[in-house]
């Protein structure tokens, strides 16, 4: 059975001015977002700053938001790293914090092979018993997932049951929607891309868009689900503008910046990230607006 059909939405996670989460504005945010029929929420990955979140408050973060959504959507936890060890050790407590899935990213830096990955996430994943969806983002980890191995990961390990995918190859992806054969779930880990994966069997995305459109990113996904791919794509292209301003500064800079703008106290990303320029929140404002967003 799926986590979720739909959008996801891959939670930026608000600071305070001393860089401290903001847990009071994490759970509105949570609350909105359930209110704009967001189909799942991904707490603590990429978008949520997990790379400088410390084990402690990313737990915490983790826990605010399963007590927040209370069943109402599945929370699925960010939980990889480039140590397998502290990746299940992660999975194990997301998993005592009542997460209903984890969200494993390749290990980054230190570039497993093919069979490393088997490895890897087959331990994670044998350490816990929800469900894992694998993440590809071969241009922030220098590792790329193969067809090849997420097929046989998902036909060998029981709960590795999807994978988000933002490798940006959509002939890789056909080849991945070929050899899996339905034993992965395949969401679109790329906003510009909700479209071209949905209609090859995709069943969502987990997304950056939905932070601040989450009742548009739904709908796009349901006329896919529902076979209207024509509404899609028209929903697909109309949000391009917004979401190419979403990622003129590297993820989650904009985003962070355009809750700030919807009036959220989103606050500005950790360092090594900065704020936005300037320049870029004028193209993102206006491409929020244009999409109905301000």
């Amino acid at each position: 059975m799926s986590l979720f059909r739909g959008a996801g939405v891959a939670l930026a996670t608000p600071m305070k001015e001393n860089g401290e989460i903001n847990f009071d504005e994490l759970e509105k945010l949570i609350d909105d977002q359930i209110a704009g029929h967001t189909d799942a929420i991904i707490v603590c990955a990429t978008s949520g700053e997990a790379p400088t979140l410390d084990d402690d408050e990313h737990l915490e973060a983790i826990r605010c938001a399963v007590a927040r959504a209370a069943g109402r959507v599945p929370v699925i936890a960010g939980t990889g790293s480039n140590n397998t060890a502290h990746a299940i050790m992660m999975s194990k407590e997301a998993e005592k914090s009542g997460a209903d899935g984890c969200l494993l990213v390749t290990p980054y830096y230190n570039k497993a092979t093919q069979d490393g990955l088997i490895a890897s996430f087959t331990a994670i994943a044998g350490a816990i018993d929800i469900p894992c969806i694998l993440y590809n983002v071969p241009s922030r980890t220098g590792v790329n997932i193969l067809p090849e191995t997420a097929a046989y990961l998902g036909s060998h390990v029981d709960n590795i049951t999807a994978i988000k995918e933002a490798c940006g190859n959509i002939s890789q992806i056909a080849k991945l929607a070929e050899l899996s054969q339905g034993n992965l779930d395949i969401y679109s880990g790329n906003d510009d891309q909700i479209v071209p994966i949905m209609s090859l069997g995709g069943i969502g995305v987990i997304s950056v868009l939905s932070n601040v459109a989450p009742q548009y990113t739904h709908d796009l996904c349901m006329a896919c689900l529902e076979g209207d791919f024509r509404k899609g794509a028209a929903m697909q292209l109309k949000a391009l503008p917004l979401i190419r301003a979403l990622f003129c500064e590297v993820n989650p800079i904009p985003v962070k910046a355009a809750l700030n703008m919807q009036g959220y106290a989103a606050g500005i990303p950790r360092l090594p990230l900065t704020e936005m320029k300037e320049e870029h929140k004028v193209i993102l404002r206006k491409a929020m607006k244009d999409l109905g967003c301000l």
